[in-house]
């Protein structure tokens, strides 16, 4: 992976593969406690989009992966995440772009789309009101509270176990994916409303964290939606979930 120094000075990891061909590029941003790696280059969709034609621009988020992940709270307010992605675009030097997120990454792609003229569409996969709830100041502290201690037998509440084991399992960084969860973060209701650009909400049809894709699509003026095999964590790996994605950018 390349590097790049984002609007504060952070490293931020990411990759280019595909050739230019007169298509805007596809920028894909993963979800918490995961990397590029786990969610688009093993599960086969960046190979997908790439023999599909695109070029396919992913990146590991601030907190995550081979980019920086400092402790402290403040780095992860105001849309860091969403200022990343135009800092990213603007060091590659592209004129549009379409983008894909997951989880997470979806949220972060919302951010982009109501600041980011350069934008021409959304796959937001893995996103729905369900989540926003997980989003919450109460809940996000919850979360941080069960990726903070060193022994992972002292978190009790059920579901920020999950995000706490998910976390270990993929050997990230806990206390700065706690910054994560501590920090500011805007409604995510309010920007899905002010998006203008086509968008496709994909989710697995077991994602109980989530909901119903439509849940999300709803909200957002004019876009669709689309169930795929899988729950919250499989989905993305799902032949159908990149397959969605090839053809959503193929419309």
């Amino acid at each position: 992976m390349d590097y790049l120094k984002s609007f504060d000075g952070l490293s931020i990891a990411y990759g280019v593969v595909g050739e230019e061909k007169g298509e805007s590029a596809v920028v894909l941003h993963h979800g918490f406690a995961s990397t590029a790696e786990i969610n688009w280059i093993l599960p086969g969709v960046v190979e997908a989009l790439v023999a599909a034609g695109r070029r396919v621009v992913y990146f590991d988020a601030r907190g995550h992966g081979h980019s920086d992940h400092p402790h402290e709270v403040e780095r992860y307010a105001d849309s860091a995440m969403a200022r990343d992605v135009s800092a990213l675009v603007e060091h590659l030097g592209l004129e549009s772009f379409d983008m894909a997120g997951y989880s997470m990454g979806s949220f972060v792609t919302m951010s982009v789309a109501v600041s980011e003229a350069r934008l021409t569409s959304c796959f937001l996969g893995g996103a729905g009101t369900g989540q926003m709830r997980v989003r919450q100041p109460e809940i996000a502290r919850l979360i941080a509270e069960a990726l903070e201690p060193d022994d992972p037998r002292q978190v009790a509440e059920p579901s920020a176990k999950a995000f706490r084991n998910f976390a270990d399992a993929t050997k990230q960084d806990r206390l700065a994916l706690a910054a994560i969860q501590r920090a500011d973060r805007a409604s995510e209701g309010e920007e899905a409303g002010r998006i203008a650009v086509p968008v496709l909400v994909v989710n697995g049809e077991r994602d109980t964290m989530v909901g119903e894709p439509d849940s999300l699509a709803r909200l957002i003026p004019g876009a669709r939606s689309l169930v795929v095999p899988g729950d919250h964590l499989s989905a993305v790996t799902r032949p159908e979930f990149r397959q969605a994605l090839v053809d959503w950018l193929k419309r």
